[in-house]
């Protein structure tokens, strides 16, 4: 039979996922709302036609796309899939990773789990966005601001005065505009092309010379991110009853070149009978955090590891989250100082033009 192409169907399916995907914070409220009728002794089914039916407005839209997804995970189900693999192109890796691993058998802990994860990474999210993307912004601003001076405000003043032969600031300021003038590509490519190599290097760069960068902004920002983002994960799958050797090769399945190298590097000694505190420190990448490594060391081998554990992840959030915030204030200030001293460089060089080219007048 010849193949149709897509129908309508499946373009609603594909829009439905896309949607779905892309709106974390709804996926969230329909996960607290099968937490609740679950609580209730609404079974799974009954639980997921509720929200449907809410959804759609009694059947009224049967389009809207988180009623799609809401009827497909039900088919998935239908079909004897557990609630993960009904998830699958509907949610990120790590959301189905939180409810496949570990004691499963009590649904709404598991949900619970993973809104606690979710709601970590994304309270870690806008502070880290916050503390990046403002002095990049300042940092392309002063290229504009010197590649305005030396292209526009500085050649009229050079050609009132051909023949004065420019000192000091002034001197400085003419050998800038000339240079701004024969390399204004190179000029305009240079930060654009360092934040790329940046980015990427955040998640790929994995090595030993690595963990000493992690002490140094941007990337000591992405490892507390990384990290508590891990170690929330990896407190929620010990509560839910995953050993710490499963849950480390759990979390190997949805991260980053970086974080996998980490994982690996502590997995070796893992495996050799180390507890978790002692393969992080043996390790020596200093991740995720030297002191955590310290407190891990110590409640590794106690009886309320998991208890200790959850409370060390959400010390940390909270630390972070303020730590995050504060380094991007003293980011944000130094990025506008530079600012301010460049407009400040200028108008002091272009004072001394213009009383140089008096003289020459005179």
């Amino acid at each position: 039979m010849a193949n149709k192409g897509f129908s309508l169907t499946d373009i609603n399916r594909i829009y439905a996922q896309l949607v779905c995907r892309m709106s974390g914070g709804t996926r969230l409220k329909i996960y607290r709302k099968l937490i609740s009728l679950l609580h209730n002794r609404f079974s799974l089914m009954d639980a997921l036609d509720r929200i449907r039916g809410i959804i759609t407005n009694d059947g009224k839209n049967p389009d809207e796309p988180m009623a799609l997804a809401i009827l497909y995970w039900s088919r998935s189900l239908q079909n004897g899939n557990p609630f993960s693999v009904a998830l699958e192109g509907w949610a990120p890796a790590r959301e189905r990773l939180m409810l496949s691993v570990g004691d499963v058998s009590h649904l709404e802990n598991a949900l619970e789990n993973l809104i606690k994860v979710v709601e970590g990474t994304n309270r870690m999210t806008a502070p880290l966005v916050g503390a990046v993307s403002y002095p990049m912004f300042l940092s392309m601003m002063t290229v504009l601001i010197i590649y305005a001076i030396g292209a526009y405000m500085v050649p009229p003043m050079m050609n009132a005065a051909p023949n004065t032969r420019w000192t000091g600031s002034a001197k400085d300021l003419v050998a800038l505009s000339v240079w701004i003038q024969d390399n204004w590509i190179l000029a305009f490519s240079i930060l654009p092309t360092l934040f790329v190599l940046i980015y990427f290097s955040l998640g790929t760069w994995k090595g030993k010379t690595r963990a000493m960068f992690d002490n140094v902004p941007p990337w000591s920002l992405y490892r507390i991110f990384v990290g508590v983002t891990w170690l929330l994960a990896m407190a929620a799958l010990v509560r839910a009853g995953t050993p710490v050797s499963q849950a480390l090769r759990s979390l190997r399945h949805d991260a980053s070149p970086y974080l996998l190298y980490r994982i690996d590097s502590a997995l070796v000694y893992i495996n050799n009978g180390d507890n978790l505190g002692e393969a992080l420190f043996k390790s020596d990448l200093g991740f995720p955090d030297k002191e955590i490594i310290g407190d891990l060391r110590i409640y590794s081998e106690m009886d309320n590891f998991q208890g200790a554990l959850d409370q060390m992840a959400n010390e940390w959030l909270e630390n972070s989250v303020t730590g995050i915030e504060q380094k991007a204030g003293v980011l944000n200030m130094v990025a506008t100082l530079f600012v301010s001293g460049v407009i400040a460089w200028s108008v002091m060089g272009t004072f001394a033009m213009q009383e140089q080219i008096t003289k020459s007048m005179g």
